[in-house]
């Protein structure tokens, strides 16, 4: 059986996660889009997980492995990381790749040395969080405003810039342009409310979909899953 847990970070607007316990291939559901980066410590090894544009499906060697993750605000990780997030777009990379060797081995071994690795592992985001440059107000705004189901040329009107340059920011905060950006705070909403059992057409209005076939597709493209099959696998994880 494996099972997840997560709880509010002092970082702020950051969730602090874990992941243990052994399993199959079932038992590790996909993780799906959602506008963040995780920094995770598994195994003896410190990585980042970048934000994705699809659904990211672990390998079943993953399944008997004990991760704990820190999955950072949308559009924050990239000031943390001290990386673009397009260049960490689809990809699972060692933190050792992004940052001088002798501090991420000096880390990863505070890691491996920790009683609680949460609590390590809050402490180190915390201690880089502190010497990172301040979250950008227009990235804030972004977030919220296509959270809210705003178009992107109002919110890029109101924040007082063209879209191009909209474009080119998110690019480097999200890792991605603000259309796919809103595609995926979209289907956050959507799995929401559906989970919570609110039928597929209310679901598609309130979330912001054009119908329920709208929302189908978009589903299917964005986790490579029917909306069905996808409330049943999490009712199963559970």
């Amino acid at each position: 059986m494996v099972y997840y847990a997560e709880r509010p970070s002092r970082v702020a607007g950051a969730v602090l996660w874990t992941r243990t316990g052994a399993g199959d291939a079932h038992s590790v559901r996909p993780v799906l889009p959602d506008g963040c980066m995780d920094l995770l410590w598994s195994g003896g090894r410190l990585l980042v997980a970048g934000p994705d544009t699809r659904a990211y499906h672990p390998g079943p060697e993953s399944a008997a492995d004990r991760y704990v993750g820190i999955r950072f605000y949308p559009g924050t990780a990239p000031a943390f990381l001290g990386v673009p997030a397009h260049e960490l777009r689809d990809r699972r990379v060692e933190l050792t790749d992004l940052w001088p060797s002798a501090e991420a081995r000096r880390l990863t071994e505070r890691m491996d040395a920790a009683r609680d690795p949460v609590v390590a592992l809050e402490s180190l985001a915390l201690e880089r969080a502190g010497r990172a440059e301040p979250p950008d107000p227009l990235i804030t705004y972004v977030v919220k405003a296509l959270e809210a189901g705003q178009s992107i040329a109002a919110t890029a009107a109101e924040a007082g810039v063209n879209t191009r340059l909209l474009h080119r920011r998110s690019l480097a905060a999200f890792g991605y342009g603000p259309k796919t950006l809103g595609r995926v705070l979209r289907l956050q909403r959507a799995l929401a409310l559906a989970w919570e059992g609110m039928p597929y057409a209310q679901t598609a209005a309130v979330a912001g979909f054009a119908d329920q076939a709208h929302l189908a597709r978009d589903v299917k493209e964005l986790t490579g899953m029917p909306l069905g099959e996808l409330l049943r696998g999490r009712l199963r994880a559970r």
